[in-house]
């Protein structure tokens, strides 16, 4: 926070509100000088007509000038006022969120109301909740922005902004904690409601969202021509004043900060050591225990409820955070909801559709799940699914007994065995020549397999679109084909690894693929039921939906996945097959890490020490430790298991 000195409160808070009034001025003298040169041409039009009036200004010269320039001004007049429209006209962007109305929250609204009095600020508007570890202020004062809000209650400013308050907040903070977080926040209400800096914040907003007018679908190519001078013209504005705005925005956090010393000044400073440790469990939430739930179709309906636990294991775990889980005898600020877990199921809803890009609600793909189902629901399917495609893709590599030339290929079990997948990864190596000379010999579809994808990338065409590939293309597939490891300039040590992990890499962006186009296929249909409710709704007063689109298409607006090379895909999928043996051959049960997401108990504690021997296998080509691991758990791999 700006202006956290802790001393001169009353001369900190003046100097950060006169610094952002100042800024605010210098934003708004940037608009009149664009508004200045909009009218100089009428303005040279004027004294050319007052001159040729009053006989200062005759002849032929003259009256040519005075055409050419009312032309001008004409013309320049009217770009004036397109640019004027679309920046009042265009709608600013707003973060999605999930609304609170006083009667589902009367509680926090009585805390920040009285927040409100004691810092002498005006009230929020409205509060909402978003999936996130941070707390804002949002003007959402423009009319598409107004029609959506959910009022305060009665005496609150329809000027004031809304109070968006990260959901993670509730459930992990106390009362009081919760109390002192927000004090800075709604402090900002006080420099938002001067003039100056309300007019500063609109100009800005609105030429933001002027920039983003060309890319609205639906335009046709006059309109988004128009658009694009627009757009740049706004683009203009925004670097003349980008400086001036910034600044003011840190003159107004310096204020607020300043004001909320007076409030609960030593429990902030604990309360900020909650903020850091929340983000630190909510990172871990999303990316190792509800990404998987997303991508087979299902999200938690608790995440708010989960990360509490992940950040109770967190305190157990690090003795860094010993004693924050001692809090929880107190009154969670969570309690000042009327119904917690209503508004814990739409912000975990919404999460998945901002981190993940699932649809808007709940239906026969896209269902909820609870943490006591997670194990079954979940993580089982997640292992089987993953071991179901494994095999899919050996059955598409051809494996046999001859695609190894005869080396390991006995004794290997027919079916979905994990002996099958650790004989295909832990067979020798075959050297290029011997493998065409074999394809060439015995025309042996696996064969030929393994020489496609031992030979240089350069060498192979693929489809452009994923959506489009091939069993063929699926079998002769590298890493190297999706840019995937393509860091590992090294020379492959595990041959068939190398071609197995292609081949996972291009099924998998041939599912992803599908997926998104699903995805967009329904963002289009609901945008344009937007825009037909929008229309209606001008006429009715009834309030349109929102439809949510990210920077470059669709939801998601904040994906979680990241790049994962080859090598892990093939890792993840082996794990999965040995996860499954396990539970089916030996007494091992799915499991939930509330920091590490799946995992699999064996005789009630976690497996911890699988990881390393399945990179053994699959970077080494040395089934040993695994096989070690096995029989010390009872695991048999010859025996078949049972996929999705």
């Amino acid at each position: 926070m700006y202006g956290v000195s802790g001393t001169g409160s009353v001369v900190g808070e003046e100097w950060g509100a006169r610094a952002a009034r100042s800024r605010a001025l210098a934003v708004l003298r940037v608009r009149g000088r664009a508004l200045g040169l909009a009218v100089l041409p009428a303005a040279v039009a004027v004294v050319l007509y007052a001159g040729g009036v009053t006989g200062h200004f005759t002849g032929s010269g003259w009256d040519a000038a005075r055409w050419v320039v009312t032309v001008l001004a004409v013309l320049v007049l009217l770009a004036a006022t397109a640019v004027a429209l679309v920046v009042a006209r265009a709608r600013p962007a707003a973060t999605p969120t999930v609304e609170l109305s006083e009667t589902a929250a009367p509680d926090l609204y009585r805390l920040v109301r009285d927040l409100a009095d004691r810092l002498d600020v005006p009230a929020p508007a409205a509060i909402a909740l978003t999936p996130d570890c941070d707390s804002w202020l949002e003007d959402r004062t423009h009319r598409a922005h107004r029609a959506l809000r959910t009022p305060g209650g009665e005496g609150e400013g329809e000027g004031a902004p809304v109070l968006v308050i990260g959901s993670p907040f509730l459930w992990w903070m106390r009362v009081g904690e919760l109390r002192a977080v927000l004090a800075p926040v709604v402090a900002g209400t006080g420099p938002a409601a001067h003039p100056d800096i309300a007019a500063a914040r609109r100009f800005v907003r609105g030429l933001d969202a002027a920039v983003a007018v060309p890319g609205t679908p639906g335009l046709d190519p006059v309109r988004r021509l128009g658009a694009h001078g627009v757009g740049q013209v706004a683009r203009v504005l925004l670097r003349a004043c980008r400086g001036h705005a910034a600044e003011m925005e840190r003159g107004v956090a310096a204020a607020g900060s300043e004001r909320a010393q007076a409030v609960d000044y030593g429990v902030r400073i604990v309360a900020q050591e909650q903020v850091g440790l929340a983000y630190a469990g909510w990172d871990r939430l999303l990316t190792r225990v509800a990404l998987p739930a997303w991508r087979m179709g299902r999200w938690p309906a608790k995440l708010d409820a989960g990360v509490v636990s992940a950040l109770t294991e967190l305190s157990r775990r690090d003795r860094l955070a010993d004693g924050f889980s001692s809090r929880l005898g107190e009154r969670p600020a969570c309690d000042l909801l009327e119904e917690p877990g209503a508004v814990d199921e739409a912000t975990s809803l919404l999460a998945a559709r901002l981190f993940h890009g699932g649809p808007a609600e709940a239906g026969p793909d896209w269902s909820p799940v609870e943490w006591s189902q997670y194990p079954e629901e979940v993580v089982d399917r997640k292992w089987r699914t993953d071991a179901a495609r494994l095999h899919q893709v050996l059955d598409g590599l051809g494996l046999a007994a001859s695609a190894a030339g005869g080396g390991g290929g006995e004794g290997v079990a027919d079916g979905p065995t994990l002996t099958r997948v650790i004989a295909h990864l832990s067979t020798e190596p075959t050297k290029p020549a011997d493998a065409a000379s074999d394809a060439d010999a015995d025309a042996d579809a696996g064969g030929a397999v393994l020489e496609a994808a031992q030979m240089a990338p350069q060498e192979r065409a693929f489809p452009a679109d994923d959506a489009h590939i091939t069993d063929a293309d699926l079998a002769t597939a590298t890493d190297s084909d999706l840019g995937i490891g393509a860091e590992d300039d090294e020379e492959a040590v595990n041959p068939a690894a190398e071609a197995l992990a292609g081949a996972l890499s291009v099924l998998l962006a041939r599912e992803e693929a599908a997926r998104e186009a699903r995805v967009a296929a329904g963002a289009l249909t609901a945008e344009a039921a937007a825009r037909s409710a929008e229309k209606d709704g001008r006429h009715s007063g009834s309030t349109p939906p929102v439809v949510v689109s990210g920077p470059d298409g669709p939801l998601p607006l904040f994906p979680l996945q990241p790049p994962r090379s080859g090598r892990d895909l093939l890792a993840d999928h082996v794990t999965a097959m040995v996860c499954c043996a396990a539970v089916d051959t030996a007494e091992a049960t799915p499991g939930l890490d509330w920091l590490d997401g799946p995992a699999l108990l064996v005789g009630g504690e976690r497996a911890a020490d699988l990881g390393p021997r399945v990179l053994a296998l699959v970077e080494d080509g040395d089934p040993e430790p695994l096989r070690v691991w096995l029989a010390r758990t009872g695991v048999r791999p010859e025996k078949p298991v049972r996929l999705v």
